[in-house]
């Protein structure tokens, strides 16, 4: 691990200053949201939004980390309805152009949460999808370790560091990266809890602060709680201080957060309530009623010294988890009230905080005065954080075929197995940036012989006690250069960790090829925030395998029916479902030529387990019509029949595992004295942008406009994902396909249910041509 040494703080700011640029940075972030909502035309009536009491509760975590503790090469991650801070942060700093301050929400302005690449500041980690964001920062943490265990040359990085909101933990992704055995060793990790007890609709009743520690320290991690403040710890100490912390710490939440917004005179008779004693009453009555009202709001996400004092104890061998308790909506009028959520400061209110803040109301962006002290730590600062940008290092050129010859009958799934042995002995350098990564199936999914040759990656070597088992077949060599990562059964985690896999060549400049395997049923658990993923810049390839209905033993429990049209229909990414061994080569090597390169995309492979017998591609030997076949394929498609379009009754279209039945039906159809067309297609998403316009023009090779003929479509999916292909040129069609739950069987009888066998199809074509 190469994980840079924290520079000692030449000139330390003090607190007094610090607290000088918190009350800056809350005016500034609730100023953000307060001109996107009444700062700019609204001719469409819908409320713009943004987060005020939100973003307050983390202003003075986020002024300690930025303005005091981050280093340049440390990676942050911002809880999503905190941006606004963010946006204020960066401002100050000098990363961002005082022109978008007032285009929250606006196009071509400020995003609604954290965007890496939408954004025009400084955002190291996309937010937004609870839960998703504040992990993505785990994985990036693994992604670099991987990165530094293969490639020396590659940068150094600090910590990864994520502020998540309390509300966040429901999430299950949380848990399944905490408990993630690799991630108990990661001690550059850090998680700062923004423990405000609100949520977006009430006040939580119940926190439970000991069973979230208890769970994160189950898991390995270093538990720190940052329950109370210096000033209110002083009263503590004080006789009747022991009975006062007592009283505020058994205070159901909701009545702590009540007493957030009575009169400060009224807080001692709350706290003293019907059974204080006569010392808890001498202390609280002793206190002037405005002091105790601060002295009550200080808790210890609000104590900037505490808060850096706290980053100086974390254990650096494992992760680290501060819960930080704050109030939601801190130093704003709105504090504490149970429905702050999404309110808006009024304009008196917004008066009154720039009077508190030192602020100008009518120049709501002015900076600090240039040579103040808090100028000065801006300019420190800023030079401290600046980055400069990792070079790119160039990609390898990837070879448009492998050598291997594809004469036996096999599988998409085994031929992923075969294609990865091929490509390390024939692209040896391209074959070093692929790394595969596979949630506990990664035998099953045929990644066998790839990882008995890369081996298993760890963050430090492991024994590997049954490597002297001559029946072992698969050999689990775990070591910090292995090429495949194991995770547990979790795949949210795995298309955590592909996301970030998939975005150190922006982040670092080296570029990997991050490959998963997973069983297609179970894409859907994951496409989430694999999807987030790619909406941060994660390019990656997923390969869902087995699929459908034709895994027919398995039944309804693995089945797979709406993948093929998620595929299409997910931005930034390509779907492939090739038939032949050749094709997935060809599909497999065009889609990694795409991964981790500026302008690429991910792609979605979904594989089967059916062999099929090569020889019904009818591939040319001729080198100049492979050449042909293969551009085609990688285009979306092909045909298979030697007759033109026009001179055909009807075209017959398959995608994946079901092109026997449908190659047989056109035979049958023949027979029967019908002409039948048969049309290949690789990748249904490039078909459909054909069809729209965009990329190649395989829509009108493969549908000529001007020869129209009925289409009978077929997948072992859900057949609206081919339903498309009636527009291209207005053909009649019969969309074949699985829309029911399935049963375990044999593959003839499994199709015969749903309707795709041989007999369906050959019935749907002589329906369509009127015989």
């Amino acid at each position: 691990m190469t994980v840079t040494e924290r520079p000692l703080i030449s000139t330390s700011p003090d607190e007094a200053l610090l607290r000088v640029v918190a009350d800056r940075v809350r005016w500034l972030a609730t100023s953000i949201v307060d001109a996107a909502n009444h700062g700019r035309p609204n001719a469409g009536g819908i409320k713009v939004g943004g987060h005020q009491a939100s973003s307050a509760s983390m202003v003075d975590i986020m002024v300690s980390l930025w303005f005091a503790e981050l280093t340049r090469d440390d990676r942050v991650s911002v809880k999503p309805h905190a941006s606004p801070v963010l946006h204020a942060v960066n401002y100050l700093l000098g990363d961002l152009d005082r022109k978008y301050l007032s285009t929250l929400r606006a196009k071509g302005g400020l995003q609604s949460y954290p965007s890496r690449l939408k954004d025009p500041g400084t955002v190291d980690f996309s937010t937004g999808s609870v839960g998703i964001g504040a992990t993505a920062a785990v994985w990036a943490a693994v992604s670099h370790r991987y990165l530094a265990g293969h490639f020396p040359a590659a940068p150094s990085a600090g910590r990864f560091i994520s502020l998540l909101g309390d509300a966040e933990l429901d999430e299950g992704a949380i848990w399944e990266a905490v408990a993630d055995p690799a991630v108990a060793r990661l001690g550059e990790i850090l998680w700062v809890v923004d423990l405000n007890r609100q949520s977006l609709d009430r006040v939580v009743p119940d926190i439970q602060i000991d069973r979230l520690a208890g769970m994160f320290g189950a898991a390995g991690w270093q538990v720190i709680t940052l329950k109370w403040g210096r000033t209110i710890g002083a009263l503590f100490d004080r006789p009747g201080g022991a009975e006062l912390r007592a009283r505020l710490e058994a205070m159901p939440n909701e009545e702590y957060q009540r007493m957030l917004r009575v009169d400060a005179d009224r807080i001692a008779d709350r706290i003293v309530g019907d059974n204080g004693s006569d010392q808890l009453h001498s202390l609280v009555r002793s206190i002037p009623a405005t002091d105790l009202a601060e002295a009550v709001r200080d808790l210890g996400g609000h104590d900037i010294g505490l808060l850096l004092e706290t980053y100086a104890e974390v254990d650096d061998t494992r992760p680290t988890v501060v819960f930080a308790y704050t109030v939601k909506g801190r130093g704003l009028p709105i504090e504490g009230h149970p429905n702050n959520h999404s309110a808006l400061l009024t304009d008196a209110q917004m008066t009154a905080l720039a009077e508190s803040a030192g602020a100008d109301r009518d120049d709501p962006w002015r900076t600090f005065d240039a040579g103040s002290p808090a100028a000065q730590l801006c300019t420190r600062r800023a030079a401290d954080l600046k980055r400069s940008s990792a070079p790119m290092r160039a990609a390898d050129p990837l070879p448009s075929s492998l050598s291997r010859t594809h004469r036996s009958a096999v599988s998409t799934q085994a031929a992923l197995g075969k294609f990865l042995g091929d490509l390390a002995r024939e692209a040896p350098a391209v074959a070093s940036r692929v790394v595969t990564c596979s949630p506990d199936v990664a035998s099953s999914t045929n990644l066998g012989g790839w990882i008995n040759k890369t081996g298993v990656w760890s963050v430090a070597d492991r024994p590997d006690w049954f490597a002297d088992d001559p029946e072992r077949v698969l050999k689990w060599a775990e070591t910090p250069t292995g090429q495949h990562i194991e995770l547990g059964i979790a795949e949210v985690n795995l298309v955590g960790l592909l996301g970030e896999l998939g975005a150190t060549w922006s982040r670092w400049g080296e570029r990997l090829i991050p490959i998963a395997t997973l069983y297609d049923p179970f894409l859907s658990r994951a496409l989430e925030p694999w999807s987030y993923g790619i909406y941060a810049g994660g390019q990656s390839i997923i390969i869902g395998t087995p699929s459908g209905v034709t895994l027919a033993p398995e039944g309804g429990a693995h089945q797979s029916i709406t993948t093929p049209s998620i595929g299409l229909e997910q931005p930034g990414c390509v779907a492939w479902e090739p038939a032949f061994a050749q094709d997935l080569e060809w599909c497999l090597l065009e889609a990694m030529g795409r991964v981790g390169v500026p302008g690429g995309t991910s792609a979605y492979f979904r594989l089967s387990t059916r062999p099929i017998d090569p020889a019904l591609a009818a591939v040319p030997d001729d080198e100049m019509l492979r050449e042909r076949r293969r551009r085609q394929v990688i285009a979306g498609g092909y045909r298979l029949t030697a007759h033109a379009p026009g001179t055909e009754q009807v075209t017959l279209v398959g995608v994946g595992a079901i092109m026997p039945e449908v190659i047989a039906a056109a035979d049958r159809l023949t027979a029967l004295g019908v002409t039948a067309g048969v049309v290949c297609l690789t990748s249904p998403d490039l078909v459909f942008q054909s069809a729209q316009g965009r990329g190649s023009d395989i829509a009108q090779v493969l549908f000529p406009v001007s020869q129209p003929e009925p289409l009978v479509t077929v997948l072992d999916g859900h057949p609206h994902t081919l339903a498309f292909l009636a527009g291209v040129r207005g053909d009649r069609t019969r969309n074949l396909g699985v829309t029911e739950f399935g049963q375990s069987s044999d593959l003839a009888d499994a199709h015969h249910l749903h309707g795709i066998d041989t007999v369906s199809i050959v019935d749907a074509a002589l329906t369509l041509t009127g015989r």
